[in-house]
C-alpha cells in the first residue's frame, strides 16, 4: 500500500502536468474544487502510470463506497494533474442538428438533474483469481464500487442537440491521452437507444460531493447495469454516429465469448466468436471475515458480504459452511436496483479447525452463479466465492 501522497505526486510526474496558474478569485476557485475532489486515503496501488488503486475489503461494510478510498482505473496515462473548470467544455457533435458546447455551469443549471445508485465494476475485478491465471492488471475483489451518482441524463443532453433520424452509435471520450501516437485514444461507445434510455447519465457529483480527479472529475459517464469499461472518466466529447463506431476498444478489446453466459471458456477450446463485453454478471463476495481472522470456536460470527446483478435485482443468497448444505442469508433493504445488496450469515463454529465458506446469489430471472468460470480475458469472474477461515 501506498498513502495518498505519493500516489498524487507520482500522478503529477507521470502526467507531466501542474496546476496552471492563475489570477481571478473565480479562477482560485475552481482550482480549489478540483483539489478538493482528489484526496484518497491509503489504497492498494497496482499500477501509478497510469494509476490504477484496489478498494481496500474493509471499506465495503458500508452501502456507499466513501469517495476518498473508491476505486481508481484508467488506461492511458496522459491525464491532467488539474482541470480549469471555466475553461472546461463538454462537446455534442457529429449525426446531430446542433452542436454542442456545455460548460460545467451550463450542465448544472440548464438542465434537469437526476440522481440513481449504482456499482461500477471493473471488468477485470477479481482477475488475480482466476485458474488459471491470465494476464491483465491483478486485481482482488476491490476494482469496484458503490455510489449516489447525481448529474444530467444523456437523453437531455441530446435531445437538446437534435438527433438527426438514423443515428446509430453514440460515443464517449476523456480528456486522458495515448502516451504515444500508435496507442489508441480510449474511447467506448453505446447504441443510441440505450444512450436515450434515460438512465445513462453524465455525473457531476458522486456521494453528494464532486468528483474525485483521479475517478474522473468533472464529469464521468455512468453506466447503469454495464461493466465501468465504459463510465468514461473526464468525459468531454460525444459523438454521434449514423453507423457503428468502429474504434480499438469496442471492436478489439474488451471482448468476450458472443451469447455465452458468464464469457465463459476453455483454455483449450477458445471462442472463435466474440462480441463487447456489457451487462454485469450475478455475482456475490464475501467482506467479512477477512481471509487472515482467526475465529473462535462456539462464538457466534457474523459473517457478511455483497451481492450485485445488472438491475434484474438480488433476491436471495445462500451460504455453505460444509459444502453441502446451502443455507440462506439475511438481506439488507435495496437501496437501488443497479446497487450492490447487503447480506449477512450468522454463523457459529462447533469445533476448531479450518473451513471453507461459499456464497452464491440468484436474482429475480432465476440467475446465479457457475461452480467455476474462465476466459481468456479475466473478464465477469462470476464463480461461487469461497473463504477459508482459521477456527481455534
Amino acid at each position: 500500500m501506498r498513502n495518498y501522497l505519493q500516489i498524487f505526486f507520482a500522478c503529477l510526474l507521470v502526467f507531466g502536468c501542474s496546476q496552471s496558474g492563475t489570477n481571478s478569485d473565480k479562477e482560485k476557485g475552481a482550482e480549489k474544487e478540483t483539489a478538493n475532489a482528489q484526496a484518497k486515503k491509503e489504497m492498494i496501488v497496482l499500477t501509478d502510470r497510469p494509476p490504477n488503486i484496489e478498494t481496500p475489503l474493509s471499506y465495503f461494510k458500508e452501502d456507499f463506497t466513501p469517495n476518498d478510498v473508491f476505486f481508481v482505473r484508467w488506461h492511458l496515462s496522459g491525464m491532467p494533474a488539474s482541470v480549469d473548470t471555466n475553461k472546461f467544455r463538454l462537446t455534442i457533435s457529429g449525426h446531430v442538428k446542433k452542436e454542442l458546447s456545455l460548460s460545467l455551469d451550463d450542465l448544472k443549471t440548464k438542465f434537469k438533474p437526476t440522481t440513481i445508485v449504482a456499482l461500477a465494476e471493473c471488468a477485470g475485478n477479481a482477475r488475480s483469481f482466476f485458474d488459471p491465471r491470465v494476464p491483465g492488471g491483478q486485481w482482488k475483489n476491490g476494482a469496484m464500487g458503490n455510489a449516489r451518482w447525481t448529474g444530467v441524463k444523456v437523453k437531455d443532453i441530446l435531445d437538446a442537440a437534435g438527433v438527426k433520424p438514423g443515428a446509430f452509435d453514440v460515443a464517449f471520450n476523456g480528456m486522458d491521452q495515448p502516451p504515444l501516437e500508435s496507442v489508441p485514444d480510449f474511447i467506448k461507445s453505446l447504441r443510441i437507444d440505450h444512450a436515450m434510455d434515460g438512465e445513462v447519465m453524465i455525473a457531476y457529483e458522486m456521494n453528494g460531493a464532486p468528483l474525485p480527479l483521479l475517478n474522473g472529475y468533472p464529469l464521468k459517464l455512468v453506466v447503469p447495469g454495464w461493466y465501468a469499461t465504459y463510465w468514461i472518466g473526464m468525459l468531454d466529447e460525444i459523438k454521434i454516429y449514423p453507423d457503428t463506431f468502429k474504434g480499438y476498444w469496442m471492436q478489439k478489446a474488451y471482448l468476450v465469448p458472443k451469447g455465452v453466459r458468464n464469457g465463459n471458456e476453455q483454455p483449450d477450446s477458445l471462442a472463435k466468436v466474440t462480441e463487447p463485453i456489457s451487462k454485469l454478471d450475478v455475482r456475490s463476495i464475501f467482506v467479512s471475515p477477512e481471509p487472515d481472522e482467526v475465529l473462535t470456536a462456539n462464538k457466534k460470527c457474523v459473517v457478511e458480504g455483497l451481492a450485485f446483478d445488472a438491475g434484474d435485482g438480488i433476491v436471495k443468497v445462500e451460504i455453505t459452511t460444509d459444502g453441502k448444505t446451502w443455507l440462506t442469508a439475511n438481506l439488507d433493504p435495496v437501496i437501488g436496483k443497479y446497487s450492490w445488496r447487503r447480506w449477512k450469515f450468522h454463523w457459529t463454529p462447533a469445533t476448531a479447525g479450518t473451513y471453507t465458506l461459499s456464497v452464491k446469489a440468484t436474482n429475480a430471472i432465476g440467475e446465479t452463479q457457475p461452480t467455476h468460470q474462465w476466459n481468456r480475458s479475466g473478464y465477469m469472474r462470476n464463480e461461487i466465492e469461497t473463504l477459508k477461515l482459521n477456527v481455534k
